[in-house]
């Protein structure tokens, strides 16, 4: 049999139903073969974007666990730009802090331009760490132009620490100069010692070319002794002879 090169851009929402109860929700693409083990099946074709989105919803806000969690994500692979509208209405600070987490993963992972405008929001106005930590690392996975730019500013002005520094993290994993700049920035500028450590690990997840100049500038110059460790630490791990060479004229000096 021929075999496709490109898998199907559509995807089927099932539902395991038992006594008249949802246990279980997944998704499979249309191009893959489904075994239903004998089990009774119906299939709903036709089936309007909202009626669908509408019953999701359902599972989404009342459900824990897994439930929810496979609903979030049947929601976001909706195409309609209804699930857009329903995404950033479950991401609401009034929504409760686990599916707001498991939303913001799927904004950045499926949702495009809409998702990082409601990352961005999430940003600017929830009240929870743990949910902004979610919204940066959506936004390291988007492949949109303007996922960038939030990510940074998160890194810059987030209220808390541990944001500042995962945002610096995910930041040296796209590499290039604005990421960095805004990583050396961190480490000259942050008033939290943890976030300027982790903004000198976030250097050594560079490029080497671009990592290894900047982690011995770090060496030489910061009056953190804390910081200036870290950078020492980081050049060890590095095995480059830049680093080895710095660190052999410092003990030898």
């Amino acid at each position: 049999q021929p075999v496709p090169l490109e898998g199907s851009n559509a995807i089927a929402i099932l539902f395991r139903v038992n006594n008249n109860t949802v246990e279980k929700i997944r998704g499979f693409s249309l191009a893959c073969p489904l075994d239903a083990g004998g089990l009774p099946f119906i299939w709903l074709t036709g089936v309007p974007a909202q009626s669908s989105l509408a019953y999701l919803e359902k599972f989404a806000t009342s459900s824990a666990g897994d439930l929810a969690g496979s609903a979030i994500f049947a929601i976001a692979q909706h195409s309609d730009p209804a699930a857009d509208t329903l995404l950033a209405r479950l991401v609401r600070p009034s929504e409760p802090e686990r599916t707001r987490e498991q939303v913001a993963f799927w904004l950045g992972a499926s949702r495009g331009a809409p998702g990082v405008a409601a990352l961005k929001q999430i940003l600017a106005s929830d009240p929870s760490d743990r949910v902004r930590d979610k919204a940066v690392f959506a936004l390291s996975i988007s492949k949109q132009p303007a996922a960038l730019d939030d990510l940074i500013h998160a890194a810059n002005s987030d209220a808390s620490s541990h944001v500042r520094s995962q945002a610096l993290f995910w930041l040296a994993q796209k590499a290039g100069k604005r990421a960095s700049e805004t990583i050396t920035n961190a480490i000259r500028n942050d008033p939290d010692t943890a976030v300027k450590k982790k903004a000198v690990f976030a250097l050594s997840q560079l490029p080497k070319d671009e990592g290894v100049p900047k982690l011995i500038k770090v060496a030489q110059t910061q009056r953190n002794p804390e910081v200036r460790k870290q950078a020492f630490f980081w050049l060890g791990q590095s095995q480059d002879p830049r680093a080895l060479a710095f660190i052999e004229q410092v003990l030898t000096k």
